[in-house]
């Protein structure tokens, strides 16, 4: 089974979904028989890279609040991270552009750590508070997963490394229709958006793997008087 999961690395509900379905897929008997790809997905594309808004300050511009209402509303996601086991430091937040972390983690997937660094970016900004736009700090972050860190910087100075790889999940995403993330895809078959409960994505795990173990049922569209041969003998169709 493959599971293909859109996401970006400043929405917290990704975090909180990849953490979710980890704990499906602990229960989860096929689990040795699961392959997890993340994908590329931009929230705000045109988001800047250096800004002096806080995080609060940001939302609030964003949705018309005020910053102790953004405060109030990042106060529920924050509890529904503890309960996954996150923690979530908004108070101290990077607002940045994630375009050239997604770049990143395609690099990382040509040296097989993809898996590592996506948790490590989504810890660096959501719980250590560091600077995702920031190319020495993406650097690090990456030494941090394995990756040789010269390599690393060479790539992001690139500006096109590994940029249409970016692009090509992101019109995937939506020749598919998805509008949001975390966003989870089943074999190319079957859709779950959002951070849902765990037992919704064990429920779905179950559901994909009894649907592709069923021996395939082929319907006959065939007419009853075409002629055919079995159990040793074949249908002489009589002369008119």
């Amino acid at each position: 089974m493959k599971i293909e999961i859109w996401s970006d690395y400043a929405c917290p509900f990704c975090y909180i979904g990849k953490r979710r379905l980890e704990e499906a897929l602990k229960k989860f008997d096929h689990r040795d028989q699961v392959e997890v790809e993340y994908k590329a997905f931009e929230l705000e594309p045109d988001a800047p890279r250096d800004t002096d808004k806080s995080m609060y300050e940001q939302l609030a511009g964003k949705y018309g609040m005020s910053v102790e209402e953004a405060k109030k509303m990042n106060d529920g996601v924050r509890q529904q991270a503890a309960e996954a086991g996150l923690t979530f430091n908004f108070d101290t937040m990077i607002p940045t552009n994630t375009f050239d972390a997604h770049r990143l983690a395609h690099f990382a997937k040509t040296k097989n750590k993809a898996k590592d660094v996506h948790e490590k970016l989504l810890h660096a900004y959501f719980t250590e508070s560091r600077h995702l736009g920031d190319h020495e700090t993406l650097a690090d972050i990456a030494a941090e997963a394995g990756l040789d860190r010269d390599e690393v910087l060479a790539v992001l100075a690139d500006e096109n490394a590994f940029a249409d790889e970016v692009r090509n999940d992101e019109q995937a995403s939506q020749l598919m229709g998805v509008r949001g993330v975390p966003f989870f895809v089943l074999n190319r078959k079957y859709g779950v958006s959002g951070a849902q409960p765990t037992e919704t994505f064990l429920a779905a795990l179950q559901k994909v793997w009894e649907e592709e173990q069923a021996e395939p049922k082929l319907q006959d569209l065939g007419t009853d008087n075409g002629a055919a041969c079995a159990d040793g003998s074949c249908d002489i169709p009589e002369k008119e």
